[in-house]
């Protein structure tokens, strides 16, 4: 057994505490004699690993972690079902022209801007409030939702459109925002409302929601990620700058969605009220977060995470 198996299976027996170590070092293998016992070890050879059968070693590992066999990471570039290839039937192929009309198929089908998505939380609000209509800002989260508004227009882009959840912290902040992008368009949507996306992975005492739950939220956050987040249009010719202000539950899974990183992991971050998240989408399909929960451009006093 290689130096490097050994190694891997001794990790994994340690994960799940089925290997004991009989020393430090690992030698080689010994040999076996006609009859298939092990010879004899001689004196001085560092003493091998007693290793369980590697069908028992490793519990099987969760969906997430499966991946196509070979080495380095693994990236999906259909993964928003708009890689060229999977867009045209290349059964359908004209036999004079051959390769130059399959060239041509896919250029047609080849998204030619890159899209940046501006994802922000909303600000602080009255978390006593029984019902939606009730958990409005509060002073102080009006405030945050200028200086957010200020932020986005320092930054001298041509906003297209602000997509906001029809919750009514949500709404609010895009009301304040919006006074700072004028002429920027608005469109509320019950998609990016908040919710239970996935259940998080570790788990966390603090904060348990029903399966039920899980079931109906994870589904329309879902959907929202898939109707929102993609590249580009293959008509779109120019770059777009797309603002959508939402809830920390729904951008953080948003977030690991598009990296392609364990949506199970989505609890581990945090996001500040009234903070810019910013994600690329290059028109190949590749994706890179610029900025996650930025708040760098308040006052101290005026950071809350709410």
């Amino acid at each position: 057994m290689s130096f490097r198996r050994a190694l891997a299976l001794a990790a994994c027996g340690l994960a799940g505490g089925s290997v004991l170590f009989s020393a430090v070092a690992v030698g080689k293998q010994p040999a076996r004699g006609a009859g298939g016992d092990a010879e004899t070890r001689s004196a001085g050879t560092a003493p091998a690993l007693l290793l369980p059968p590697p069908a028992a070693s490793c519990p099987a590992a969760p969906g997430w972690a499966e991946r196509p066999a070979g080495g380095g990471g693994y990236w999906d570039s259909n993964w928003d079902r708009r890689e060229p290839l999977a867009l045209i039937n290349r059964k359908k192929k004209n036999e004079e022209t051959g390769e130059e009309e399959l060239a041509s198929r896919l250029d047609h089908c080849k998204a030619k801007a890159t899209r940046h998505i501006f994802l922000i939380r909303h600000s602080q609000y009255n978390v006593d409030g029984r019902l939606d209509k009730d958990r409005i800002l509060t002073q102080l989260g009006r405030e945050q939702a200028e200086l957010t508004g200020r932020r986005l227009a320092s930054l001298g882009l041509k906003f297209d459109t602000i997509i906001h959840s029809s919750m009514i912290r949500a709404t609010e902040t895009t009301d304040i925002i919006s006074k700072h992008l004028p002429g920027v368009k608005k469109i509320s949507t019950d998609l990016l409302r908040e919710g239970a996306p996935i259940e998080p992975v570790p788990p966390v005492s603090h904060w348990k929601p029903e399966a039920v739950q899980y079931y109906e939220d994870g589904a329309r956050i879902e959907a929202a990620f898939r109707n929102y987040i993609h590249r580009a249009d293959a008509k779109q010719e120019e770059d777009s700058y797309e603002i959508f202000v939402c809830h920390a539950n729904v951008i953080r899974y948003i977030v690991c969605r598009a990296l392609q990183f364990p949506p199970e992991g989505w609890l581990r971050m945090s996001l500040n009220n009234g903070s810019i998240t910013h994600l690329v989408i290059r028109p190949s399909g590749r994706v890179a977060l610029r900025t996650l929960g930025d708040t760098g451009f308040m006052p101290p006093d005026k950071i809350t995470r709410t």
